[in-house]
């Protein structure tokens, strides 16, 4: 009998984590579907543009990854933070395109540094180098994406202070 009042302890734990946690858990859940699309469609359109020398080497992530911001836009303003866009269009798509110019940085860097550096030239090298580089910009681009491009908009002033009274009415 303790053991099922133990187990049932554990279940309202994770339950409250899970409460607390929810709109975090959904929003990286659906960031990542529409992460793992845009890494696809990443990744495929490099590969058929990827020369080892020269600068389509570095030109292939730029291309890639442009296409894949019209993509992933999309799929983060209009499904994974839906509940956070805002009525300023420019203002969230000029920030996304801020932030994916700096993650496009971070990823031309790892490819960079395998091919210039490290003198890695094989297309094996190349990719691997290009998904340690789309991990750690994603890692950045979910940071930013959440603080400062799709931001939870407070209710207005005297909605919050109608809201207020409201609830604490018998």
């Amino acid at each position: 009998m303790p053991l099922l009042r133990e187990e049932l302890i554990q279940l309202s734990l994770v339950r409250d984590v899970y409460l607390r946690f929810r709109v975090l858990i959904h929003e990286i859940g659906k960031f990542g579907l529409v992460g793992i699309l845009g890494t696809i469609v990443t990744i495929a359109i490099q590969n058929a543009l990827y020369q080892p020398h020269g600068f389509w080497l570095e030109g292939s992530v730029v291309v890639a990854t442009a296409i894949a911001t019209i993509v992933t836009f999309l799929g983060n303003r209009y499904w994974a933070f839906k509940h956070r866009k805002t009525d300023n269009v420019l203002r969230e798509t000029v920030l996304f395109i801020i932030f994916n110019v700096l993650g496009l940085l971070i990823q031309v860097g790892f490819v960079s540094f395998n091919a210039h550096v490290l003198g890695n030239s094989s297309r094996l090298s190349y990719n691997i180098a290009n998904i340690l580089g789309i991990g750690v910009a994603t890692l950045f681009r979910l940071v930013c994406y959440r603080t400062f491009v799709f931001r939870v908009s407070p209710p207005p002033e005297g909605e919050a202070a109608e809201e207020l009274a409201t609830a604490t009415l018998p």
